[in-house]
């Protein structure tokens, strides 16, 4: 099976995401959203966003581990922050490129600010699609 990312030249630059990602082939896991809950259920970092950024990580690096997947094997992700301020969002990226998820963030991704998460004091939730090996 062959994963392809693309940035075809008539689109702007990215940050280090792609425009395009195609899989040639194969199995394919759709991960719930990823939430910054620790094992036990309970919210991980109240009003700590980068605790809760390394919750998120751990646990969609869980989530793949489950099905024998690792952040290469991400085709898309979407990334939802309660924020509408700039400087949040890119600080989460840049958080996310900084971890062990990062490969996943190479394909096609996409940054959404929003009012509202599912659980109270929730800030980040993560969205992620692999293609899964043979």
């Amino acid at each position: 099976m062959t994963i392809t990312r693309i940035n075809p030249e008539a689109l702007h630059a990215t940050p280090g995401y792609h425009h395009v990602t195609v899989v040639e082939a194969g199995r394919t896991a759709y991960l719930a959203g990823q939430c910054p809950l620790g094992p036990d259920g309970t919210l991980v970092g109240a009003d700590d966003i980068d605790a809760q950024v390394d919750q998120v990580v751990s646990n969609a690096l869980a989530a793949l581990a489950a099905v024998e997947a690792g952040p290469e094997r991400v085709v898309r992700t979407v990334i939802y922050v309660v924020s509408d301020d700039g400087a949040v969002l890119a600080g989460v990226w840049r958080r996310l490129l900084a971890s062990p998820l990062a490969p996943a963030f190479t394909t096609a991704s996409t940054l959404v600010g929003v009012a509202r998460l599912g659980f109270p004091g929730q800030l980040v939730e993560l969205d992620i699609t692999a293609s899964l090996p043979g």
